[in-house]
């Protein structure tokens, strides 16, 4: 493997985006791929990526920015959108000259990075969403929270959004970090922090998601109170994109379990940008992600010397070539295989993908489209053959 670039040291700077300035900071390495940037919550300045960028810099640029409204940035008079935001990430992209990058959000900077892939998808090389989704809380909640700031400010509620933003055990044993938050959240612009919660409360990106085919990756705390699994797992779901429960863990995993937000990222951007020297073990990581472990641990233990050079040679370059690209996300990918498999046919494999299809995100729905589609293109009776595949494949994995 390469030797990763030494990360340049963190630059802060002040870019323009139209009537807006925006605080933002570079660092990281300058390797040829795509920057990772990473949105904020509500509430919360680039300060609380830290213990995540040191993860990635040293094999990706790396930007971070205060959104409007937040941190150093300008807060001009609201109400915000979540597209008036959106808007200002991909100016500053343009300004910066990153062509592409991998956006990684919490809470409304997920539903900025949503936003974004959506617009432009050429932009968004990956999507990796933490704690939130389409649509977050209530018209209702959202009233009762700005008429709160608005009266009595900030300070008056920061101890009911600690609450949730971190779990019980995270107040008790880092009690000087609870304070150090609260004091971010205190210190952002009441102004701003009322316009982006209008933001949210206005947004409803269900339609978008649907429509975002960019590789993505959906995580959430366990005890997570403002967005919580549920949510995220809709999101998912929209999206067609794994999602991975942290837990003992609130609503900002960055700040209270930053090692396995770090964790998820890297493995995410493996799956996006495989060292060359690395294919096989990225080829089963993907292999493993849409078969299931039981599948690949039985086929690997079954593995002699006729076929050992075989599996390695499929692991590399089915699993760590084309499954491994990026572009499409793994529910597509797999709705293309299945297809081909089906139109050829190639009934075995055919069955293995077919009991894989929990994993990947593909419904019934899904199969029964796909189906019709093989039916006009490649003739009714292989299409009829699939069909009677996949009833065996869905009852054999609801019975399990």
């Amino acid at each position: 493997m390469s030797t990763p670039s030494t990360p340049s040291a963190p630059a802060s700077r002040f870019v323009t985006v139209g009537d807006v300035t925006l605080h933002v900071r570079r660092e990281g390495a300058a390797t040829g791929l795509p920057a990772v940037v990473f949105l904020n919550s509500l509430g919360s300045d680039l300060r609380i990526w830290d213990e995540v960028v040191p993860a990635v810099a040293g094999r990706h640029p790396v930007l971070r920015y205060d959104k409007r409204g937040h941190g150093l940035s300008d807060a001009p008079a609201g109400p915000y959108s979540i597209g008036d935001h959106g808007g200002d990430l991909l100016g500053l992209l343009d300004a910066l000259g990153i062509e592409r990058a991998v956006l990684v959000g919490v809470s409304v900077g997920g539903m900025i990075a949503l936003d974004l892939a959506a617009r432009a998808p050429e932009r968004v090389a990956g999507l990796l969403l933490c704690d939130t989704g389409a649509r977050i809380g209530t018209p209702q909640t959202w009233e009762t929270r700005i008429a709160g700031v608005r009266q009595e400010g900030l300070g008056a509620i920061a101890d009911g959004i600690l609450s949730r933003w971190f779990t019980p055990e995270f107040f008790e044993t880092r009690p000087g970090n609870v304070r150090g938050w609260r004091n971010m959240l205190t210190r952002i612009s009441a102004d701003g922090y009322v316009a982006t919660c209008e933001a949210i409360r206005d947004a409803d990106l269900r339609d978008a998601a649907r429509s975002v085919r960019v590789p993505a990756a959906v995580l959430c705390g366990d005890a997570d109170l403002s967005t919580p699994p549920e949510v995220g797992q809709e999101l998912a779901a929209l999206l067609g994109a794994p999602f991975h429960l942290i837990e003992n863990c609130g609503h900002l995993p960055c700040l209270e379990r930053p090692a396995e937000v770090a964790r998820h990222l890297l493995a995410f951007l493996d799956r996006l940008f495989p060292p060359p020297d690395d294919r096989y073990e990225q080829g089963m990581r993907v292999r493993r992600s849409v078969l299931g472990d039981v599948h690949v641990d039985r086929a690997t233990a079954g593995v002699t010397d006729l076929d050992r050079d075989f599996q390695t040679f499929i692991t590399e370059y089915a699993w760590g070539g084309p499954w491994s690209r990026g572009h499409f996300d793994t529910r597509t990918r797999h709705l293309i295989t299945l297809a081909l498999l089906a139109a050829l046919p190639r009934e075995h494999e055919l069955a293995m993908h077919l009991r894989a299809t929990g994993n990947t995100g593909v419904s019934e729905a899904d199969l029964r489209e796909l189906f019709f589609h093989v039916a006009v293109y490649a003739g009714v009776p292989v299409a009829n053959r699939a069909l009677g595949l996949a009833k065996q494949a869905l009852a054999e994995r609801n019975d399990s």
